[in-house]
């Protein structure tokens, strides 16, 4: 049976084609003239999360020449900024997933955000409290403050949680170390503490705070709260043991930290406090770590005189804002940056393991991609975040070679465009060629 099954009653065969006339105006339309909305703060953010990715590599190179051995089922992608699972330095448990995620150098881009939510500036001063546990996440807050020009005042606790940087002998001191050596960052911590439990490595062996003493020592970093070990005073023979005593926060250390920051700020105003983890000194026990809220804090939360004492809620209350760089996993998923790392690949959407697969051909040091019809199956959120993705890889001055047959993907992404007709170059363009101009490169026109 020929002819048309349904065709809607009083339309003429006039209407209809200029029906679809608009149609296929509005289709060139689009394909010609995408829209392209930016982030705002786009630039200070691009120049972040590249800086990150710089001390990343710088950090990856330097553990490669000390020899420190990687492990590809940790730390899949090689970046060395996922340590052991123990280590004489390893101040308490911690998540691998966590750890895993947090390799992401656009975190820089969030710190940037938080930032200009803040109303911070270049020329401002800003407290920093960092430890080893994230050495990943204080790399992307060093990398957002350093292309925004803002001035930090730096305290480390140099132990750190499980996956971390817990190698004694390249702890985040000496990779803060080696990121100001090799012109990176201009920073260094104004002060150093053992770090763990209490500020004081309590569960930490006295071999293991030696080590934690020799880091800051080597690093020529004045030491707070360190205090070398001394011997316990021995149970007589037969009497019980009493259990390890683990006092609450000492509030002389929240006084000795607020007194480096406001020492070496002088005359010029701290304007925010950024802490990095979830240490006991910074944001206080559990209580606290369960008050303060990712990301921005302008105020102290309800019932700040009854929890433990902090260095995050001391500045709050004197009306000092704060960003919280903490809950790396629910930060991932509310800025899209979450690839689950314990997933194996069958698992993962086909955007994702494209992701994947980008990730792995960066870090084997690729400059040139291939991609043969990327989008085909991908949705448009996909395809946005692919796209991004891939104007990151192109501004840093990687090659790529993009096939496809939708015309408004070359032109969005392509410098020079070349047409192939049955294996044979039929013509060639560049992306600031006009649609006609690439329609009759193509043959059709």
């Amino acid at each position: 049976m020929r002819g048309m099954y349904w065709k809607p009653e009083g339309a003429s065969q006039v209407q209809r084609a200029l029906v679809a006339a608009l149609a296929i105006t509005g289709l060139v339309a689009v394909e010609r003239f995408p829209s392209e909305e930016q982030q705002p703060f786009y630039a200070e953010k691009m120049l972040a999360a590249r800086k990150a990715k710089e001390a990343m590599d710088v950090i990856r190179d330097a553990s490669e020449r000390r020899g420190l051995r990687v492990r590809s089922k940790t730390d899949p992608s090689g970046t060395r900024l996922i340590g052991e699972v123990l280590s004489p330095i390893t101040s308490g448990s911690g998540s691998l997933v966590s750890k895993q995620t947090s390799v992401n150098p656009n975190f820089a881009a969030v710190v940037v955000q938080w930032a200009k939510d803040l109303g911070l500036k270049g020329g401002d001063t800003v407290a920093v409290g960092v430890s080893g546990s994230f050495p990943a996440m204080n790399i992307a807050v060093y990398s957002a403050l350093h292309e925004l020009g803002i001035e930090p005042i730096i305290i480390s606790s140099t132990a750190a949680s499980q996956w971390g940087a817990n190698n004694p002998g390249f702890t985040w001191l000496d990779m803060e170390s080696v990121l100001r050596k090799k012109e990176v960052f201009p920073y260094k911590s104004r002060a150093a503490s053992l770090g763990g439990v209490g500020d004081d490595a309590i569960g930490i062996t006295e071999r293991g705070r030696k080590m934690l003493m020799r880091a800051i020592e080597r690093n020529e970093i004045p030491g707070i709260g360190v205090v070398p070990p001394q011997e316990e005073p021995r149970a007589e023979e037969g009497a019980e043991e009493p259990p390890p005593e683990l006092a609450p926060i000492d509030q002389n250390r929240v006084r000795e930290r607020m007194r480096v920051y406001y020492e070496n700020a002088g005359d010029r105003p701290i304007r925010a406090y950024v802490n990095v983890g979830g240490g006991t000194v910074s944001v206080g026990t559990k209580v606290g770590k369960r008050k303060f809220l990712p990301g921005v804090n302008r105020r102290p939360p309800k019932g700040i005189d009854e929890m433990p004492p902090s260095v995050l809620g001391a500045f709050l209350q004197t009306g000092v804002p704060a960003i919280h760089v903490t809950r790396i996993i629910d930060l991932a998923e509310e800025y899209g940056l979450e690839i689950d790392p314990s997933a194996v690949v069958w698992q993962l959407a086909v955007g994702q393991k494209q992701r994947v697969e980008i990730i792995k051909a960066l870090y084997r040091d690729a400059h040139l991609l291939i991609l043969d019809e990327p989008t085909a199956v991908l949705t448009p959120q996909e395809v946005d975040q692919l796209f991004e993705t891939l104007n990151h890889l192109t501004a840093d001055g990687n090659g790529l070679i993009f096939i496809s047959h939708k015309l408004h993907e070359v032109l969005s992404l392509s410098d020079r465009i070349t047409v192939l007709r049955q294996g044979r170059v039929t013509g060639a363009t560049t992306s600031n060629s006009s649609l006609p101009s690439l329609l009759s490169a193509i043959g059709a026109m």
